[in-house]
């Protein structure tokens, strides 16, 4: 009877931490014990462990006059998940001298089904980038989670499909003088290939809002946030799922992190994301479920959209302290989460296109409509989307009824002849901020407006005339000029001109009829 250690790892928010798995194995009346805060699924690795065992051909712990004591250090963390069945499993057959070999810079994952097969689990990339990043030079998954981990480079990843077939893999003493033990190849890097963003809809086939689509162009070109309001049925949920269409493939880092978070929140379907994601989460949607939180913190949906689009349709109908707590990621594009048991700070850098009726019949001022609602009623509807809210949204579009004769027509650009003028537009951002951390012209501060975005003499006089007019606050006459860089970035201009700020100010969000 002896000792060993193996290695495993698990996720805790979004980042991921090495588990060392100790199994000590001494004589005496059976037991199986699980030391190490393991939540109820580590806990119950004892009998998928013992079963995957026996039916591999091994002996089980549970047949055996001995006591097993499985370690999972450190000691103070949380475990949780099915993940470490493998480690475990692994760990006792070094230790009663059944496998033998060195599992230094060696880390394993998965979870055991009864037969021995090795079933997939959440959040491999991060827990990848892990092991890189602690040294480790072998990385065992299951089958399903393969490609995705080969996504990190420096490291050879081994898919594995049961149990059988690593131990045969893993062992340094054959079984037999007659048989060539197993051995498994490293998997080959997963290249990530840039894709089209496919949600059903194309910018040609939304039939005129030329005013709407040119504004989309800009949110898309520099990350600008937009509120879309407009009565029923004229097209604002198919304009924020054609926006989607037009954002420019991820680079290289962005697919990784996107892939990462989608991994660890156990959403990721096998696929790697090179694609901006779009979320469009019900309005009867939790706190939880949209910032993130919980007992042991995990991402929300302003999380799952980050680098996409955050999709918010009927935004008055979302619980008021949903509204309210969107102020945070959407002025430092981050969301912390404190909770007794952790904290944990998630990215959240998204474009939030959020979707409104003017009223709650949604036909005030609309011609040929009859609105059925009080004026006590018109008020309580729009306030409840909050001044500080609206401060934050950067272009306001009014999406009005479209004639009979528009709808008929044929004729449109596509999302591929659009996405390119934003594709040029993002490039001439970063050659701007060549050197610095920002990379769309929403993340300027006030200094770096300064130095970024230089406005002409007119265009100054025409910003602080129109400011005054309208009463900006002093985070929408920041934001003001953020937007006007864009269009000015469109438009092919180093300069900000004075038309640029005209455009801008007319995009001031305002709920009201037009």
């Amino acid at each position: 009877m002896s000792f060993a250690r193996v290695h495993s790892a698990q996720t805790f928010a979004l980042r991921g931490t090495i588990i060392n798995i100790e199994v000590d194995i001494a004589r005496g009346l059976h037991s199986f014990s699980v030391v190490g805060l393991p939540d109820k699924a580590v806990e119950e690795s004892r009998d998928r462990v013992g079963a995957a065992l026996k039916n591999t051909g091994f002996d089980s712990p549970k047949h055996q006059n001995q006591k097993v004591v499985v370690s999972l250090s450190p000691a103070d963390l949380k475990k949780e998940g099915p993940l470490f069945d493998v480690a475990i499993a692994l760990g006792y057959l070094l230790a009663n001298g059944t496998l033998h070999f060195n599992p230094e810079k060696k880390l394993f994952l998965g979870e055991l089904s009864l037969n021995g097969d090795i079933r997939p689990i959440a959040g491999t990339l991060l827990l990848a980038q892990t092991a890189y990043a602690q040294g480790f030079t072998e990385l065992y998954v299951p089958e399903e989670n393969a490609r995705e981990a080969a996504l990190v480079d420096g490291l050879f990843v081994f898919s594995v499909k049961n149990l059988r077939d690593l131990v045969e893999h893993l062992n340094e003493k054959r079984t037999s003088e007659n048989t060539e033990p197993k051995r498994l190849v490293p998997v080959p890097a997963t290249q990530i290939e840039n894709a089209t963003t496919s949600l059903g809809f194309d910018f040609k086939d939304v039939k005129g809002q030329e005013t709407v689509k040119r504004g989309l162009e800009i949110a898309a070109a520099g990350g600008h946030n937009v509120l879309m309001f407009g009565p029923p049925g004229t097209g604002k949920t198919m304009l924020a799922r054609a926006l989607a269409s037009i954002l420019p493939p991820l680079g290289k880092a962005h697919a990784l992190e996107v892939t990462g978070i989608h991994s660890t929140a156990g959403i990721l379907r096998g696929e790697i994301i090179s694609t901006s994601p779009f979320r469009a989460p019900h309005h009867t949607s939790s706190y939880v479920s949209m910032i993130g939180g919980g007992t042991f913190p995990k991402p929300g949906e302003v999380t799952l959209a980050h680098r996409g689009v955050l999709f918010l349709d009927e935004f008055p109908e979302f619980e008021k302290r949903v509204l309210e707590a969107l102020r945070q990621p959407l002025e430092d594009r981050v969301v912390s989460i404190a909770r007794a048991k952790g904290s944990a700070l998630f990215p959240s850098d998204f474009i939030l296109i959020a979707a409104m009726n003017p009223c709650p019949c949604g036909n005030y001022g609309t011609k040929g409509k009859v609105c059925v609602c009080s004026a006590h009623e018109i008020a309580r509807y729009q306030k409840k989307v909050s001044g500080p809210i609206l401060d934050r949204i950067d272009i306001g579009l009014y999406v009005g009824p479209v004639s009979y004769e528009t709808l008929a027509r044929t004729d449109g650009e596509s999302s591929k002849e659009v996405q390119t003028r934003i594709t040029n537009a993002r490039a001439r951002a970063e050659k701007r901020f060549a050197g610095s951390t920002l990379t769309h012209n929403r993340e300027m501060s006030s200094k770096d407006i300064e130095r970024y975005a230089r406005l002409t003499d007119e265009a100054r006089a025409t910003l602080t005339s129109g400011a005054e007019k309208l009463g900006l606050s002093a985070r929408a006459f920041h934001r003001t000029i953020k937007l006007a860089r864009t269009i000015a970035d469109l438009a092919e201009s180093d300069t900000i001109a004075s038309e640029h700020i005209l455009e801008a100010l007319r995009y001031r969000p305002q709920i009201v009829s037009q």
